[in-house]
């Protein structure tokens, strides 16, 4: 058993509290297709990153990379066949302090609390989202000012992760990092600087806290 103490939690969404992979591929297979791109490797270049930036990196010409954006933003909003919380997910934020977790996803807000609420987890009082950062993942900014908006430093926080962009981010903010293979395979993760390997959420506890005045997390 590993003990992990920590003043905070930053939860990526897709992969992490929901599995919508179905949904992903299902949308941006579509978006590749239409515009010849390979849709495996699209869909592996979108994962975990804003996906106007993934848009920008396969159009660098576009004459208006906003509209495929709300496009693509359009698609995901109303596929949610398949979307549901990852086992054990809403038991584990049930048990977290609300003051002590914050969301920092690269999906758009209107996305997130689609995701949420379809697959039935409550929106939580702080998050990042797509529409409030500059610069997404791998950039450290999104956990950066995840950690800010909890009130404690990149340092005190420990991030949870499924994609090697996310975990690059927040690596570089600082944050150790708990990585689920739940979309890329364990060699990615360990690869992008995962500091554990989550196999689910029936692996992870959280400790009493005796006082201790974080948190503590058990993972075996």
């Amino acid at each position: 058993m590993v003990e992990i103490s920590c003043r905070g939690l930053l939860f990526d969404l897709d992969g992490v509290l929901v599995d919508s992979t179905p949904a992903v591929a299902r949308v941006w297979t579509r978006w590749a297709l239409a515009h010849g791109f390979d849709p495996e490797e699209t869909v592996r270049k979108a994962h975990g990153r804003p996906s106007l930036a993934t848009i920008k990196d396969l159009l660098p010409n576009a004459a208006d990379p906003i509209a495929e954006n709300q496009a693509v933003l359009r698609g995901e909003i109303e596929d949610t066949e398949g979307v549901i919380p990852l086992p054990g997910v809403c038991d584990f934020l049930k048990a977290l302090p609300p003051d002590r977790w914050a969301l920092v996803t690269s999906c758009a807000r209107p996305l997130a609390h689609v995701r949420l609420e379809v697959a039935g987890i409550p929106v939580p009082e702080k998050m990042i989202t797509a529409d409030d950062i500059k610069h997404g993942k791998p950039d450290p900014e999104p956990y950066l000012k995840g950690a800010a908006l909890l009130g404690f430093s990149a340092g005190d926080c420990v991030v949870f992760e499924d994609a090697p962009a996310g975990i690059q981010a927040g690596k570089t903010a600082g944050s150790r990092v708990i990585a689920l293979p739940t979309t890329s395979p364990e060699s990615e993760l360990k690869s992008a600087g995962a500091d554990w390997i989550l196999p689910g959420y029936a692996h992870l506890s959280l400790a009493s806290m005796n006082g201790f005045p974080g948190l503590k997390l058990h993972l075996v």
